[in-house]
């Protein structure tokens, strides 16, 4: 079963990233504690709804797919790619994204957000008041701009749970 497929069928997206199942010591050690992994999933889902008013869900899977590009976590990045075939994204922003040419966006308000998303990634340290404040000029409510933030959050804490659990997974096959 493909990666696109466990996730259509309802599977666990941490999981289904990391390519671990029953099968494997590292389910039983990750399920241990059964609230962390609800609580996870739960935000997964939360955060690429439909119900999330500010930032559209295609925004949405382009800020995760440019999180994952740029903190280069390939099975993350090849996914959120999967995710924005069923949305109508231009073309100016795909390429901007896949190459990291952030200037070229037109649309000022998805220029705002892959600027403020590559900041908090690479530099979260200048993610300051004027970020904050480049992302209100560009037409974000501050309940979007809270929203974004907390995706990024989120989308790092994703990355690097994915990261350790493929590490895991290898080490657990190598012996």
């Amino acid at each position: 079963m493909s990666k696109s497929e466990s996730l259509a069928s309802g599977k666990d997206f941490i999981d289904t990233m990391a390519g671990i199942s029953d099968a494997h010591d590292l389910f039983a050690v990750r399920h241990a504690r059964k609230k962390v992994v609800d609580a996870t999933q739960a935000s997964q889902q939360l955060f690429f709804s439909e119900t999330v008013d500010g930032l559209s869900v295609a925004e949405r899977y382009i800020v995760a797919w440019y999180t994952s590009l740029l903190s280069k976590a390939p099975s993350l990045a090849g996914e959120y790619r999967r995710q924005l075939h069923q949305h109508a994204v231009s073309d100016d922003v795909l390429m901007a994204v896949e190459f990291d040419r952030v200037a070229d966006v037109s649309d000022t308000r998805m220029r705002a957000i892959l600027t403020f998303t590559r900041i908090l990634v690479l530099d979260p340290k200048a993610g300051d008041q004027q970020a904050l404040l480049n992302l209100k000029a560009a037409g974000l409510s501050t309940p979007a701009v809270v929203f974004l933030a907390q995706l990024i959050g989120y989308l790092s804490y994703q990355l690097r749970l994915v990261a350790g659990l493929q590490a895991m997974k290898a080490l657990e096959e190598a012996k």
